[in-house]
């Protein structure tokens, strides 16, 4: 018994003296720190490993979604605590700032022993806190991952996923893949229906597409037909004349006389007599099986739906963060470039979640990897969308993503206006223009009134290359407006 006592004694004191050192020795700010390092490296891997499997089970993928989505607000806020100088956020004297955040990140303690970071350790325990829950929830994720049979593809890196894989929507991709490959009752009658919905330009005929090039989705169905707005309300080809014209060689021969799969995109409202009569040729021209996906950006097809609606929506600051970060740096680590990711991360904010605007930035900053060059595309951004926000109240990364004219400036010529008029897509037979929109933006391109420049290649289904249609035009100043109206003056 005494031994027993005085071996439980001797385990207390040296559990106490080891609490006690590191408690001298390694600042909490520190350990939680890497904590979370450590729950976002496991995050990681349990994502990565059921990325290459085919789960069915709804309630797990919610689980999984729950989990990346904690992934990347941890990597948001752990970027943040780590690049972002808050002391020199409202800096008169940008030099002076400049000089000491790189001194503190080169001082011989760093910045994590600074009080700003002990002050700012609360959204830090947050993130690990809420991270390592979902990781304790999705344990019996991990165990019943290995009952699901792995979907065969190469590996990959993060780089390489962001240029040929949907970012982002990895859940959604399966829904709508399990929707597809759901069998129906003996017996049913009706016709699946799954509508999807968002805004303009959020990815809806991307997420189809890239679902449709799916094997399991190509070795599902015996034909694929697609129907915009034009062919759906046009009597003579709502459906008989189209089933003949779409996409039949692009599925096998060896799945003849199994299901047809119909992608209605819709980009105004609905007609419903169009509606009736396409819906009842599929019942009677493929009574084997047929399934129907709507995309829209109006909220009236749900009606229409007999599942839940797939809702897309914009990528939420943290997701963004994570993937403007990844196609910026590409393969080179962020953590060896700290004065350029915090530069990072604010032209990121900046661009208020744009799509088009990170594949253009992006691409512009890892062609002219020096600081001075990002500064200097930071202080660009910076002013022009102050500058647009205090006279028309708006965002212009806001008015981009809904397509609506835009008024930007040029960071090389600032005496030019450049209008950004209208954005489209082309399909990859088409040709494109020979301007990049970021030679027009951030480069010396000599032109003038009104062309076409190319915003960036889509490497996924359906490789749509983005347009923009542009003008170029001289500033008109105030001083050159009061000579004018000087000289009608003398003239009267």
């Amino acid at each position: 018994m005494e031994s027993f006592l005085s071996a439980v004694l001797g385990e207390l004191m040296t559990r106490s003296i080891n609490f006690i050192i590191n408690k001298c020795f390694n600042p909490p700010v520190i350990a939680v720190e890497d904590s979370l390092q450590r729950a976002l490296l496991r995050a990681e891997v349990i994502i990565e490993e059921a990325m290459g499997i085919h789960i069915t089970n709804q309630a797990m993928r919610q689980l999984l979604g729950m989990l990346i989505d904690a992934m990347h607000r941890g990597y948001y806020t752990l970027d943040t605590f780590r690049y972002e100088p808050q002391y020199a956020e409202d800096a008169k004297d940008q030099a002076v700032s400049h000089f000491v955040f790189l001194s503190k990140l080169n001082s011989a303690t760093g910045p994590y022993f600074s009080s700003t970071s002990a002050r700012n350790m609360g959204p830090l325990r947050e993130a690990l806190g809420r991270l390592t829950s979902v990781i304790v929830d999705v344990d019996e994720l991990v165990v019943f991952l290995m009952s699901y049979p792995r979907l065969h593809r190469q590996p990959y890196s993060m780089h390489i996923l962001l240029s040929n894989c949907m970012f982002g929507r990895q859940m959604e991709v399966e829904h709508v893949i399990n929707f597809l490959l759901h069998k129906q009752p003996h017996g049913s009658e009706g016709l699946e229906v799954l509508p999807i919905i968002g805004p303009a330009r959020i990815g809806k005929s991307t997420l189809v597409a890239h679902v449709c090039k799916d094997e399991r989705i190509r070795d599902h169905f015996s034909k694929l037909l697609f129907l915009h707005d034009h062919e759906f309300t046009d009597d003579k080809l709502a459906f008989r004349e189209g089933c003949g014209m779409k996409d039949q060689n692009s599925v096998s021969k060896s799945n003849m006389g199994k299901g047809l799969l119909v992608v209605l995109e819709l980009a105004g409202d609905l007609n419903e007599d169009a509606w009736n009569k396409l819906y009842h040729a599929c019942k009677q021209c493929v009574p084997s099986g047929c399934k129907i996906i709507i995309t829209s950006r109006s909220d009236k097809v749900v009606k229409l739906g007999t599942t839940q609606p797939l809702t897309l929506k914009y990528l939420s600051h943290e997701v963004y963060w994570y993937f403007f970060k990844t196609l910026t740096f590409g393969s080179i680590d962020p953590e060896t470039h700290p004065r350029l990711t915090q530069l990072a991360m604010e032209i990121a904010r900046m661009q208020s979640g744009s799509l088009n605007g990170a594949y253009i930035t992006s691409s512009l900053l890892r062609d002219n990897f020096d600081i001075h060059f990002w500064c200097k595309v930071l202080s660009f951004l910076r002013g022009f969308v102050q500058n647009y926000l205090s006279k028309f109240g708006e965002n212009p990364f806001d008015l981009l993503n809904q397509n609506r004219p835009v008024q930007l400036g040029r960071m090389a010529v600032p005496s030019e206006v450049f209008m950004i008029c209208h954005q489209y897509q082309r399909s990859s037979q088409e040709e494109v223009p020979d301007i990049r929109i970021q030679d027009v933006i951030y480069g010396c391109v000599k032109t003038r009134g009104k062309f076409e420049a190319l915003v960036w290649r889509s490497q996924i289904p359906p490789y749509y290359s983005y347009v923009h249609t542009c003008e170029i035009r001289e500033l008109k100043t105030t001083g050159a407006k009061r000579k004018r109206s000087m000289k009608g003056g003398n003239k009267s």
